[in-house]
Protein backbone atom coordinates (compact mmCIF):
# COMPACT_ATOMS: atom_id res chain seq x y z
CA UNK A 1 0.00 0.00 0.00
CA UNK A 2 1.21 3.50 -0.84
CA UNK A 3 -0.33 6.55 0.79
CA UNK A 4 0.14 9.95 -0.81
CA UNK A 5 -0.08 12.99 1.44
CA UNK A 6 -1.57 11.35 4.52
CA UNK A 7 -1.52 14.77 6.22
CA UNK A 8 -4.66 15.66 4.22
CA UNK A 9 -6.54 13.01 6.18
CA UNK A 10 -8.67 13.98 9.13
CA UNK A 11 -6.77 14.26 12.40
CA UNK A 12 -8.38 13.02 15.60
CA UNK A 13 -7.79 14.19 19.17
CA UNK A 14 -7.78 11.12 21.46
CA UNK A 15 -6.67 13.21 24.46
CA UNK A 16 -6.72 16.99 24.97
CA UNK A 17 -3.64 18.50 23.33
CA UNK A 18 -2.82 15.33 21.38
CA UNK A 19 -3.64 15.01 17.67
CA UNK A 20 -3.19 11.79 15.70
CA UNK A 21 -3.39 10.78 12.03
CA UNK A 22 -2.87 7.33 10.55
CA UNK A 23 -0.34 7.66 7.73
CA UNK A 24 -0.31 4.09 6.35
CA UNK A 25 -1.16 0.54 7.36
CA UNK A 26 -0.62 -2.97 6.07
CA UNK A 27 -1.73 -6.41 7.18
CA UNK A 28 0.49 -6.47 10.29
CA UNK A 29 1.46 -2.88 11.15
CA UNK A 30 -0.01 0.62 11.30
CA UNK A 31 1.95 3.90 11.27
CA UNK A 32 0.72 7.13 12.83
CA UNK A 33 1.92 10.66 13.40
CA UNK A 34 1.16 12.37 16.68
CA UNK A 35 1.43 16.09 17.40
CA UNK A 36 1.45 16.86 21.09
CA UNK A 37 1.10 20.31 22.67
CA UNK A 38 3.34 21.39 25.54
CA UNK A 39 1.64 20.49 28.82
CA UNK A 40 -0.43 17.66 27.32
CA UNK A 41 -0.69 14.46 29.34
CA UNK A 42 -1.40 10.98 28.03
CA UNK A 43 -2.61 9.21 31.18
CA UNK A 44 -1.42 5.76 32.26
CA UNK A 45 -2.80 3.06 29.99
CA UNK A 46 -1.95 -0.28 28.40
CA UNK A 47 -3.10 -2.03 25.23
CA UNK A 48 -2.25 -5.30 23.47
CA UNK A 49 -0.26 -3.60 20.68
CA UNK A 50 3.52 -3.35 20.49
CA UNK A 51 4.23 0.38 20.06
CA UNK A 52 7.49 1.55 18.49
CA UNK A 53 8.11 5.28 18.33
CA UNK A 54 10.51 7.98 17.15
CA UNK A 55 10.56 11.56 18.47
CA UNK A 56 10.99 13.89 15.48
CA UNK A 57 10.99 17.06 17.56
CA UNK A 58 10.18 18.28 21.05
CA UNK A 59 10.71 16.94 24.55
CA UNK A 60 8.63 14.72 26.80
CA UNK A 61 8.84 12.54 29.86
CA UNK A 62 7.52 9.06 29.34
CA UNK A 63 7.02 6.10 31.61
CA UNK A 64 7.28 2.57 30.26
CA UNK A 65 6.42 0.08 32.98
CA UNK A 66 8.11 1.32 36.17
CA UNK A 67 10.82 3.35 34.38
CA UNK A 68 10.73 7.07 33.47
CA UNK A 69 12.66 8.47 30.48
CA UNK A 70 13.41 11.99 29.26
CA UNK A 71 12.76 11.74 25.51
CA UNK A 72 14.32 14.31 23.19
CA UNK A 73 14.56 14.82 19.43
CA UNK A 74 16.05 11.70 17.81
CA UNK A 75 15.14 9.30 20.64
CA UNK A 76 13.14 6.14 20.02
CA UNK A 77 11.39 3.44 22.06
CA UNK A 78 9.54 0.16 21.87
CA UNK A 79 6.72 -0.56 24.32
CA UNK A 80 5.70 -4.23 24.50
CA UNK A 81 1.99 -5.00 24.31
CA UNK A 82 0.28 -5.05 27.70
CA UNK A 83 2.85 -2.77 29.42
CA UNK A 84 1.44 0.32 31.14
CA UNK A 85 2.86 3.63 29.89
CA UNK A 86 2.17 7.37 30.02
CA UNK A 87 3.51 10.64 28.62
CA UNK A 88 3.94 14.20 29.92
CA UNK A 89 4.81 16.66 27.17
CA UNK A 90 7.37 19.31 28.16
CA UNK A 91 7.85 20.97 24.73
CA UNK A 92 5.56 20.54 21.70
CA UNK A 93 6.34 17.22 19.99
CA UNK A 94 6.03 15.47 16.65
CA UNK A 95 6.15 11.70 16.98
CA UNK A 96 5.90 8.83 14.50
CA UNK A 97 4.73 5.51 15.95
CA UNK A 98 4.14 2.05 14.54
CA UNK A 99 1.67 -0.36 16.12
CA UNK A 100 1.60 -4.13 15.67
CA UNK A 101 -0.72 -5.78 15.13
CA UNK A 102 -2.85 -3.18 13.33
CA UNK A 103 -4.96 -1.04 15.65
CA UNK A 104 -8.45 -1.34 14.23
CA UNK A 105 -9.52 1.83 16.10
CA UNK A 106 -6.83 3.83 14.23
CA UNK A 107 -7.80 2.68 10.72
CA UNK A 108 -8.86 5.66 8.56
CA UNK A 109 -12.40 4.32 8.22
CA UNK A 110 -12.65 4.12 12.03
CA UNK A 111 -11.36 7.61 12.80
Amino acid sequence: MFTKDAMKREWREPVAGVRQVTTVHGEKTLMTEFRLEAGAVIPPHAHPYEQTGYLISGRMRMRIGPDWFEAREGDSWCIPGGVEHEVRVEAACRVVEVFAPVREDYLPAAV
